[in-house]
């Protein structure tokens, strides 16, 4: 017995073995993560991590840890996207550039994997955690350890990302991972199953989330707040956790046939012995436009609090934008097939996902023009969340007019699997999901952290962000309408392609600029805090009731439950002018306790999932015993919750008055 295959499967010292790209991009990696933890040691903040977050049910920590990965996973998706831009430029002519076809490939699956999966799904369900329970007058979420466990698979799954670059190699099969390409006989090494198992652990961890968040909204709202009542955030992730529900089998259950093609010889998805890899392209795609809402949908509701705060106004048409919030959440699962229009279905199936396609910009083009008349007329406040506002406006319409030409089958046609379709995708992502999150970070910093962040920086991202934009992509779509391809590592010199995409790696550079100023200003705001303490806990001048609490608010959100009348409700308290009325005795509180489980069951499916990259069977046994008794001592543990007592929320409201 081949003792050394038993304990390490296919994993051998060549697997660490890399081009010089790949080695800096690893030895790199490697010291960001030993700095990180050379300054917890420094500042003894372990165990401050450990209780205050790893182990917190807290939705507010469970958020703020979202953040910071999808943070750290937009700066990764941002390298690979500056990669690839520059190979484009270089590599003409003679010129091979600096990255080899198949690592090119690898960076271009991994940066859309990332940019997808964790830094646009991230920012949702950090959003969801930080503002939704506090928007609709509630303490906590309905689950909260599937709240933490949902986190820690998400986590598990960006990790797989990481280790790629240390251990063996990334997918080369792009983010979607066609078969057959992506079948074992094309792809037969540990790049395909390091993305099956990345996106199918975070997968699980996303559907887990949307369900609790589902039932958070449905069962947790405060005394008064019926569904027309609700803000209009609120709607939105209403709509995205019913897409989520929805949406995500498919996925799990897609993944899980590619899985059994590759490990067990199956053919769902292969040619022979009855399979057919169109199947897989349905699939996909059948889960693949929803996300795309599930994205967006989340900024959307962004806006809808910004635009009325910034321009003092009540939001323009409420029920207009819930119907229409409605309207995108079932168009959306009947639109699907426009992304493979060339892929020979008959005229009459084309034209209809055809229609389809252009109906769902009518909802969209409704909201647009609600937030614009709700700027209407209104006493306008140039602050920095507006402003990210008017540059979605700017980027997602002309990126939507070009998502209504592609839906005409004859003219996608001619621009498919070309840089059009990739600067189309990419003004509905950036401009739209990116965005979107960049506002809500400035609009609801203030209230997570206690102070708001400095203006004049952010003022700086945005334009960089904006004309680097445009910079970058606009260029894409002539250069698509020129044949160029997606992929494309390599072209002659003689198509004279080379001044666009310099252009665009200009664009890169400014954006990259934009990036630098966020981080600069996260770090100003930091040391500055002290001069920009929002001490009101209504910095803004706010409408919903997140701004009704301190800042930032306490664990248990709420000493006593708002009641709710009408929608902005707590808009409505500060123009009748009657003071906030302050009990003389409150109750206790009903809350969970911490537990590090969730991040038990967490590390337990990455053993799971790096024992099938490697095929190590010991490991993923382990994984499925480790979380199996995990699950076993939670269902069993009778000490899952405290009551915060009456004198200790009487203290901290002191306190915090």
């Amino acid at each position: 017995m081949d003792w050394s295959h038993v304990i390490f499967g296919n994993l051998t010292l060549n697997s660490f073995k890399h081009d010089f790209v790949q080695s800096a991009a690893s030895v790199s990696t490697v010291l960001g993560a030993v700095f990180v933890m050379g300054l917890l040691t420094y500042y003894r903040r372990w165990k401050w991590l450990w209780t205050e977050y790893l182990t917190s049910l807290d939705p507010k920590r469970v958020g703020t840890m979202y953040v910071c990965v999808a943070a750290v996973m937009l700066v990764k998706g941002f390298a690979d996207a500056a990669m690839m831009r520059l190979q484009q430029v270089w590599s003409v002519g003679d010129s091979q550039g600096y990255l080899t076809a198949d690592h090119f490939q690898q960076v271009f699956s991994a940066h859309g994997t990332t940019m997808i999966f964790f830094v646009g799904m991230g920012g949702v369900f950090a959003l969801m955690n930080l503002v939704l329970p506090l928007q609709i007058g509630a303490r906590d979420v309905a689950f909260p350890f599937l709240n933490s466990l949902g986190f820690f698979l998400f986590a598990a799954g960006a990790s797989f990302i990481m280790v790629s670059l240390i251990i063996g190699d990334f997918s080369a099969t792009g983010w979607v991972a066609y078969p057959p390409l992506s079948g074992i006989q094309y792809s037969p090494g540990e790049g395909v199953d390091y993305w099956i198992w990345s996106v199918q652990i975070a997968g699980v961890g996303s559907l887990v989330s949307g369900i609790n968040f589902f039932v958070t909204i449905i069962k947790m709202r405060c005394p008064g707040m019926t569904l027309m009542k609700m803000p209009i955030f609120v709607w939105s992730c209403l709509c995205t956790t019913i897409l989520v529900i929805f949406a995500f089998p498919i996925l799990t259950a897609t993944l899980g046939l590619l899985t059994l093609d590759r490990t067990l010889g199956m053919h769902f998805f292969t040619p022979d012995f009855g399979g057919n890899f169109m199947m897989y392209v349905n699939l996909i795609w059948a889960w693949g436009h929803p996300e795309v809402y599930i994205l967006i949908l989340p900024a959307f509701g962004v806006f809808s609090e910004v635009v009325p705060v910034f321009s003092q106004k009540r939001l323009f048409g409420y029920v207009s934008m819930v119907w229409a919030l409605i309207a995108i959440t079932f168009l959306s699962f009947i639109v699907w097939l426009h992304h493979f229009f060339t892929m020979g279905a008959s005229g009459n199936v084309n034209a209809f996902f055809g229609i389809m396609t252009m109906f769902i910009a009518i909802p969209t083009g409704v909201k647009i023009f609600n937030w614009l008349f709700t700027m209407f007329r209104g006493r306008v406040i140039f602050s920095t969340p507006i402003l990210w506002f008017l540059g979605f406006i700017a980027i997602f319409s002309t990126g939507g007019m070009t998502g209504v030409l592609m839906s005409i089958a004859a003219a996608d046609f001619q621009v498919h699997n070309s840089l059009f379709l990739i600067a189309h995708f990419h003004s509905m992502v950036i401009g739209g999901v990116l965005f979107g999150f960049f506002a809500a970070f400035d609009y609801w910093f203030p209230k997570i952290s206690g102070f708001k962040l400095n203006e004049r920086l952010g003022d700086c991202a945005f334009w960089c962000w904006t004309i680097g934009f445009f910079l970058a992509f606009m260029p894409l779509y002539t250069l698509g309408l020129m044949g160029a391809t997606r992929r494309l590592n390599h072209y002659d010199e003689s198509l004279g392609w080379k001044p666009l995409f310099m252009v665009a790696g200009v664009g890169a550079v400014i954006i990259a600029v934009g990036i630098g100023f966020q981080i600069l200003q996260v770090i100003v705001s930091i040391r500055q805090r002290k001069q920009n303490m929002d001490t009101t806990g209504d910095p803004w001048n706010g409408r919903t009731l997140e701004w009704s609490t301190t800042s930032p608010p306490p664990f248990y959100n709420f000493a006593v439950l708002p009641e709710v009348d009408e929608r902005d409700a707590f808009w409505a308290q500060k123009q009748s002018g009657i003071p906030r009325t302050i009990p003389a005795h409150y109750a206790p509180i009903h809350m969970p306790r911490n537990t590090p489980i969730g991040m038990y069951m967490g590390g337990f499916a990455f053993l799971i999932g790096f024992g099938f990259v490697w095929h190590i069977v010991w490991m993923v046994l382990l994984g499925v015993l480790g979380i199996l008794t995990s699950m076993i001592i939670r269902l069993s543990d009778p000490d899952t919750d405290f009551y915060v007592t009456t004198e200790e929320v009487t203290k901290t409201e002191k306190r915090r008055a």
